[in-house]
Parts: C-alpha cells; structure tokens; sequence
C-alpha cells in the first residue's frame, strides 16, 4: 500500500524518512498530515527490530526518576493518556503490582516516587497509586513472599501495531511507504537531497527537500554514507530480552519486580495463556541486526522469577523469546540500565559555507511512549525548511480504527457479534483488538466462516492475509504472526510455511 508522490520543483518529495520503526513512522504521519509529500523507506518490514522488541508499555518510566529524567518522565505520562485515546483498540490500562519484599529502595522513597508519577503528568482517567497487603489481597496469590506492595497505573501497547497504524495514518494522507527498501547513499546536491534507494528491483534515485534519519540502531550507519555528515553526537546500543512462559498467575494485573541490582523487571499477562518477563539490559558491542537472548539473560529473568514466585519457571518452560537493539544517545552513563532514555535531535544543514546545504535531522534515543511529541519536535526542527506547512494536530487525531470511545470497546465487541451472528466471537474479539473498527472492511460481507477463505489456524485466514497485505504491506508470514499479530504464539505446526506458500501464490 503506498501512494504515489508526483516530481515538481524539481524534488520528488519533501521530506525522506529513512527508517520504518515507531519514529519514522511517526514523523512521517506528523510531516503527510502537515501537507508535506513523504516518501519513508524501510530496509527490512515495518517494525522489525526495536519498535517490536519491547516491553509493550506505554509508560512515564517510574525507575526513570531515580536517574533525573523528571522532564522525559513527565512529557511521558502526559502522552500516556493520549495516546489511549488515540489508539483504544491495542491500548488498555493496565495496573502494576509493586511488592516491596526484596526491594532494595526503601518503602518511603518508592512511595514518594509513585507520588510524583502520579501527579507529574496531569493524570485524569488512569486510577491512582494504592497500597495494598498481599496476604490478603487476591493480586498476592502465587508469591513467595506477601507482604506489602503498592498497586498503580500504565498502560499496555500492541507495539508493533502502533507502527504500521502510523504508517497506515501516514500513507492515508499521502504518504509514499517503502518497505523492502533501503537507502543506498545521499548526498546534498541542488539545495536538496539526491538519495539512490535500492528494492529487489534494483536501484533508483530519488531527490527530497530534506532528509530524516530515523533509522533506530542504524543511525550512524546511514550517517557514514552521507559526505561531511557530522559525527558530534554519539549512540549507544544495549540489548534487551524478553522471555515468554505459560501463565504465571491468575489475574489481570502486571508485576514491577526490583532486583538486588536495582533494575527492574516486569511480569505481565500476554496473549491469554502466557507471561511475557523482561527486560534486560546488556551493552551491544556488534553491528545492529537481529539480536537473541543469551543464556545468561535468560539465567537473569528465571532467576527474577524464582526470587518473587512460590513455582519457578525452568528454561524448559520457554515458548518463546526476544531480543531487540535499542539505539539510546550516549550520554557516557557508566550502566547500560544508566543510559538517558531521552531522544536527541539533531539538525545538520551541512558543512558551513557551503553552497549545497540542505537540512538533514538525525534521530538519536526516544521511547515508544513519546514518538507523537518527538515527531511534533522533529518538525519544529524543519520549520525553517518548510514555512508553508501545516501546524500541529496529531494530539487529538485517532488512529485507523480508533474512532470510539476507551470505554466502547465490548460495546464494539457486541456490535460485531450480531451483525456477523455466524461467526467466532473470540474471533471477533482478537479482531476487534487488532484492528478496531476497521474489523467490518476486513470482515465485508462474510455471512459465515466459509466466506472468510483458506483457514490457516487460531482463527487466521485469507481474508485477514489479503487485508494485511493489502493495507499494511505483510507480504511474509513472520510480519503477520509475529509482528501484524501474536498469532505465531497459537497457531498450529506448519502454519508458517504455509502462509509463505499463501503469499507466494497470491497476485502482486
């Protein structure tokens, strides 16, 4: 799915993104709706690394504060609530049990710290910190320990989703999207860019205004291709892991587990059946790409759990693990867990007095949970460049199929079961979720299952596979099982081949 950006003054867009995780889809969606012609290229698919390798939380970063990133924290905790709003359907609230058994902070000084992330963000609908007893509070069953724990509020993202529903935003508006696509070189030339961007097709150039890298662990990568880029500012690549196990606990409420290190460590309920247990945090010394979980991560989350739980969690017990590159600007801090998880940006309009300049804004840092105010920033940055643009607007514009209300979504639920009677409701549920209320132009006109096409397990078929290729560039079964989707976690032995086979049969 793409839209075509037509040649005129003599550049075929005014802005080229490079990179297509949550930044660069973001800035795209900011830059489009703005009136700007984009174009955003992704070597790989949508979210591939980082921005589908974390921890699934929109957050304000509670251990954030123990570090001093009170202004991250905060513009973090204002975006909290704004981005449910925008996205309800892979967006909930979600509450975080907090024991203090084991804790290696005092009670007063956590307490102090929920205090400020409570009302540092101007909270309205989100519940407030609580303190609970674990002995006898229901959300104490399957502890080793239950004494006291303080309960408060985040909320949980679908993040690989949050990715391609801003791409879909951004394409909507205009926005070319290459997938498969990557940036070969660019060099300044006529007041712009000229990029050669290569596909399986080959390569080809294309001239932009101005240029955006966004590239996540990439950054400095892209930077050595671009003559006289400035290489003042640093990045600094740390790993983190996740494992998912079979369900830990009965209940709808996560875990903020602290270890004796003092980095944190969370359980969260994931796809029904399992928990998700992350994250680490190991210095990255190799080249960005796709990371694994080593067996001494893996030690360090078994042994989180075994220190908090009455039943350990044995290696055995693994179905899954995930490992991502997060691209933090390095601040020089002595511990990866140190690391500023700040974004900086930086703005080069090329070597001082030359008559080529053009500007080129680098992306360094930022969280999933601030990527629509990083993008707003990022704009502000190009002002300069593109007098003419629109302003400001993305705080209050829903995402695809994020027009209702938080609060309407089993409404919604309900809304589907009697107009498609015939079908699964958990399967319009998981719909639902995925895709809100853009479920009915997947559904159509399906009056059964039957109409829905080829089934390939956990309730996937061929009408979700034409959708997501139609509309959110999945052309592998890897983008949609565990990317587009969780599904990979459900579905039968041999369902990935078989969706390969699927898209390798279907009309391009």
């Amino acid at each position: 799915m793409t839209s075509g950006n037509e040649t005129r003054d003599g550049f075929d867009a005014d802005l080229l993104v490079v990179g297509g995780g949550i930044n660069g889809a973001g800035i795209a969606r900011d830059a489009a709706g703005r009136g700007l012609r984009v174009t955003l290229v992704e070597q790989d698919d949508l979210a591939a690394h980082t921005s589908s390798a974390s921890t699934k939380l929109i957050h304000g970063g509670l251990r954030y504060l123990e570090y001093g990133e009170v202004r991250l924290v905060r513009e973090a905790l204002i975006e909290r609530e704004r981005l449910w709003a925008m996205a309800p359907h892979i967006i909930w609230p979600l509450r975080f049990v907090l024991p203090q058994t084991n804790s290696p902070r005092p009670a007063w000084m956590v307490r102090a710290g929920l205090f400020l992330y409570d009302h540092l963000g101007g909270r309205e609908r989100l519940p407030a910190t609580e303190t609970i007893r674990l002995a006898s509070d229901p959300r104490g069953d399957g502890l080793r320990h239950r004494g006291r724990a303080f309960v408060y509020s985040d909320c949980w993202v679908e993040d690989s989703r949050l990715v391609v529903l801003n791409a879909r935003d951004a394409a909507d508006r205009g926005a070319t999207v290459l997938t498969r696509t990557r940036l070969v070189d660019a060099e300044r030339t006529g007041g712009g860019w000229r990029a050669t961007i290569a596909d399986e097709r080959g390569e080809r150039t294309l001239a932009a205004r101005a240029l955006v890298n966004a590239a996540g662990p990439w950054v400095a990568d892209i930077l050595s291709r671009v003559p006289h880029a400035r290489d003042d500012r640093g990045v600094r690549l740390v790993k983190g892991s996740h494992i998912v196990v079979p369900r830990l606990y009965p209940g709808d409420h996560a875990f903020m587990l602290q270890n004796p290190d003092r980095r944190v460590v969370f359980a969260i309920p994931y796809e029904g059946e399992f928990t998700l247990i992350g994250t680490t945090d190991e210095p990255w010394e190799g080249a960005p790409g796709r990371a694994a979980i080593a067996p001494h991560e893996t030690d360090y989350l078994l042994e989180t759990i075994a220190r908090y739980f009455a039943v350990p969690v044995t290696s055995e017990q693994i179905v899954w693990s995930y490992a991502g590159i997060r691209p933090l600007y390095d601040d020089k801090a002595a511990s990866a867990s140190a690391v500023t998880r700040d974004y900086v940006l930086d703005l080069d309009r090329g070597p001082a007095g030359a008559s080529e300049n053009a500007p080129m804004l680098s992306i360094f840092g930022g969280k999933i949970t601030t990527y629509r105010k990083l993008a707003e920033h990022a704009m502000a940055e190009l002002a300069e460049t593109f007098p003419d643009a629109g302003g400001a607007w993305t705080a209050g514009a829903t995402l695809p199929g994020g027009d209702f209300a938080a609060e309407a979504f089993e409404p919604l639920v309900d809304s589907l079961a009697r107009d498609y009677a015939a079908l699964d409701r958990a399967l319009l549920r998981r719909l639902a979720r995925a895709y809100g209320t853009e479920a009915r132009t997947l559904l159509g006109t399906a009056g059964s299952t039957a109409d829905l096409g080829e089934e390939f397990g956990a309730g996937l078929t061929a009408r979700e596979l034409d959708y997501l290729a139609a509309t959110e560039w999945a052309r592998t079964a890897e983008d949609v099982l565990f990317r587009r989707s969780k599904l990979g976690l459900h579905v039968p032995p041999g369902t990935a081949e078989r969706v390969d086979a699927y898209f390798a049969r279907a009309p391009t």
